[in-house]
């Protein structure tokens, strides 16, 4: 039988090195995801697994448990014998998050060790700006690399008002134009994110193309879609999410329809660069644009280089995200006290990053 290479499935070598502290066991790469059993990818095919009762005692959170994309160690690489155990999970390099519902502060993982974040929005009647502000926010912070891409773009009479709408606030992403027309071949640029071992998912609304996508970057129909309702709504058509190798070489990650994302972690320095950008020239350095004298973002609002609009989406996010009135530097303060509130906040990581620094003299 012909081994699979876990480099091309995405294993680096930085976690190779992580891998290698479990001499025992095997690495694998979660594909699909089944209430309390995984579909795991090893060297030697697919099998099925579950987490270990230890695994399961010192998890803490949901965001905590293996998720589609995770690399994981597992103690064996075929089913002969059973179902296999996940003993560990391998540090994730990137996720795309969202809040679970009815709670303010656990996460689920949608998407772990991703490359590249494609946000598909439909050219029709569904198309929301406000909307695409949003997933950009939670695809710059994932720590994969946004690209939008647009499908049915031959339901949209007027394209290049939709794009020039979009480069205003997607600043620095790439944006792809797709068809739904069966003989288009929009979606070849696509691939060129694709190569061996890189790992891309496809987030957006239900309904916007997102596995007619991934139909035709595969060759073959190997996953089901709808056609959109008269109401202009997607149907939901993926119901769980899954990883699929394509025969390239790259892997893709589909996820089911998700319309809003509740979150918690943004990247709005990104997403907003351009608000930051203005907020360079206020007076105050801790200006929060609402009621300041001499604040630059609300001079750019009153003379129409700023839309109200984007403003107002900025001020939501900011508030979702718990960022609520802080500048940039307050901001950045923020999530590295989050990061390091486990050993004290704020201090410890000065004092980590001044040891890391004297390490290098």
């Amino acid at each position: 039988m012909k081994k699979t290479n876990m480099k091309d499935l995405g294993l680096t070598d930085k976690l190779m090195k992580e891998a290698a502290q479990y001499p025992n066991l095997e690495v694998g790469r979660i594909s699909s995801q089944h209430k309390d059993l995984f579909t795991v990818i090893t060297t030697t095919g697919e099998i099925t697994a579950e987490v270990s009762g230890k695994f399961r005692y010192n998890v803490n959170t949901l965001s905590e448990y293996p998720a589609v994309g995770d690399f994981i160690m597992v103690d064996r690489t075929d089913s002969l014998n059973g179902s296999g155990i996940i003993h560990f999970l391998l540090t994730r390099k990137s996720a795309i998050t969202r809040k679970v519902a009815g709670k303010t502060n656990d996460l689920q993982i949608i998407a772990s060790n991703i490359d590249t974040v494609f946000i598909c929005m439909s050219l029709n009647n569904d198309f929301n700006i406000r909307r695409l502000e949003r997933y950009l926010a939670i695809a710059w912070d994932s720590g994969g690399t946004p690209v939008v891409v647009l499908t049915k773009s031959d339901l949209c009479e007027d394209i290049n008002t939709i794009i020039n709408e979009i480069a205003l606030i997607a600043i620095g992403v790439d944006v792809l134009v797709t068809s739904s027309i069966l003989n288009d071949d929009g979606y070849e640029p696509l691939k060129s994110y694709l190569s061996n071992g890189q790992t891309a998912v496809f987030i957006g609304s239900s309904g916007v193309g997102k596995s007619t996508l991934i139909n035709r970057i595969f060759g073959v129909d190997i996953l089901e879609t709808n056609m959109i309702r008269n109401d202009d709504k997607g149907r939901h058509t993926t119901t769980r999410r899954e990883l699929i190798i394509l025969p390239s070489g790259g892997i893709v990650i589909d996820t089911p329809g998700m319309r809003e994302l509740g979150i918690i972690n943004a990247d709005l320095s990104k997403t907003f660069s351009d608000i930051d950008e203005l907020a360079i020239n206020c007076v105050f350095r801790d200006c929060t644009h609402r009621n300041e004298p001499n604040c630059a973002v609300q001079k750019a609002i009153n003379t129409g280089v700023l839309p109200k609009e984007r403003f107002d989406s900025y001020l939501k996010l900011l508030k979702e995200a718990k960022y609520e009135g802080m500048d940039s530097k307050m901001i950045e303060k923020e999530k590295i006290n989050e990061m390091f509130k486990g050993v004290g906040g704020i201090k410890n990581a000065r004092k980590f990053i001044k040891e890391k620094h004297k390490k290098r003299f």
